[in-house]
């Protein structure tokens, strides 16, 4: 009898897992790859909203609970994921200077936003209104830590490369089993495959495609994340992730001709310098209408739980939701109401309706 069964292992799924056995908790991972949205990410992680500079919901609480659950991940699998650096946003006028600098005065937003301007210039960006400064941002390596979680889950005996069967699941008051296993509890991790998933598919799981680049500038010379209409991320020697694109009505994974013009034609808009394609990347976000998570419990079955919903912002929420559920699972700590899916009230009253 095992505690968990554990669908999916994006970011969500890895969270989760990762909690549980630091609990330990037995677990099994069954994951197909369908779902890449976390693997081809960004991966920034950034407490300001910088269209309205307002902070991200809990962006405090989430960064705190990050460094910690990151960096713990980093010695356990012997690899460097969290790369802090500064981010900048560009500024175009000195009407968005001017905001900036109100947000910044905001006791939420004091400690994310710096006061000094960065007037410094950079190879091959042309910035006459220069640049505010986010504190405490970076990037995470998604696609390593995608990597080596799984070979860590492989090594442990505790991963099935396998597409989930829900028709296969049977459900007990006390218990879940499925095929050879038995489980107290199942977690649904699934991304945008959560659409397919019986139990959970009438939740409101929007998704929304992202598209970005991977390229090669040798004179670009970036050494912090820029941040305008798109964003640079230095991720290796001359190599830069661009994104993202924002797409409501594709579902599919698959790179689009529309989007690369987008991001290129942004991309010639910051920088003035030759750069190459390396790589075209796109999957579908899970993201949500009311843009917050879907944690919790099924109405009826009471040992079938759902962690989604983590959207544009996987890194930041994957830790702090994975451990809202299972306090939730295992010490009734009630979840934050903006997250759980009793707040769909749809959704929980279409099985109790006759």
């Amino acid at each position: 009898m095992l505690d968990y069964i554990i669908v999916g292992s994006g970011l969500a799924g890895i969270a989760f897992s990762e909690i549980a056995l630091q609990n330990n908790k037995s677990i099994l991972v069954i994951n197909d790859a369908s779902q890449n949205s976390s693997k081809i990410a960004g991966g920034l992680y950034n407490p300001v909203i910088l269209k309205r500079f307002s902070e991200v919901w809990q962006a405090s609480s989430q960064l705190d609970l990050l460094t910690e659950f990151y960096t713990g991940l980093e010695s356990k699998l012997g690899v460097k994921l969290d790369y802090k650096l500064p981010l900048l946003r560009k500024f175009h006028s000195v009407e968005e200077q001017n905001n900036w600098f109100t947000a910044s005065d905001k006791p939420n937003l004091s400690r994310f936003l710096s006061t000094n301007l960065i007037t410094s210039k950079m190879n091959a960006i042309d910035s006459p209104f220069n640049f505010g400064e986010v504190l405490h941002s970076g990037y995470l390596d998604t696609a390593l830590l995608l990597d080596v979680y799984k070979d860590f889950l492989n090594s442990k005996y505790l991963l099935q490369n396998e597409t989930f069967d829900h028709s296969l699941l049977d459900k007990n008051k006390d218990f879940v089993s499925y095929k050879n296993y038995k489980a107290k509890n199942i977690v649904f991790a699934e991304g945008f495959g959560m659409l397919s998933n019986p139990f959970f598919s009438k939740l409101p799981l929007d998704g929304t495609k992202g598209e970005l680049l991977l390229i090669k500038a040798p004179h670009l010379n970036l050494k912090v994340i820029v941040k305008t209409s798109i964003f640079i991320i230095p991720v290796g020697i001359d190599l830069y992730k661009v994104g993202a694109t924002y797409n409501w009505q594709d579902k599919t994974n698959i790179p689009t001709e529309a989007a690369k013009k987008e991001l290129v034609d942004q991309l010639k808009e910051l920088i003035q310098c030759e750069f190459e394609i390396i790589e075209h990347y796109a999957g579908v976000r899970p993201t949500v209408k009311d843009r917050r998570p879907l944690v919790g419990t099924h109405p009826i079955h009471g040992n079938i739980h759902v962690l989604n919903g983590l959207g544009t912002r996987g890194v930041m929420l994957a830790p702090a939701m994975a451990t809202s559920l299972f306090n939730n699972i295992e010490n009734n700590i009630q979840l934050d109401p903006m997250i759980d899916i009793k707040r769909i009230k749809n959704f929980v009253s279409s099985f109790y309706q006759s």
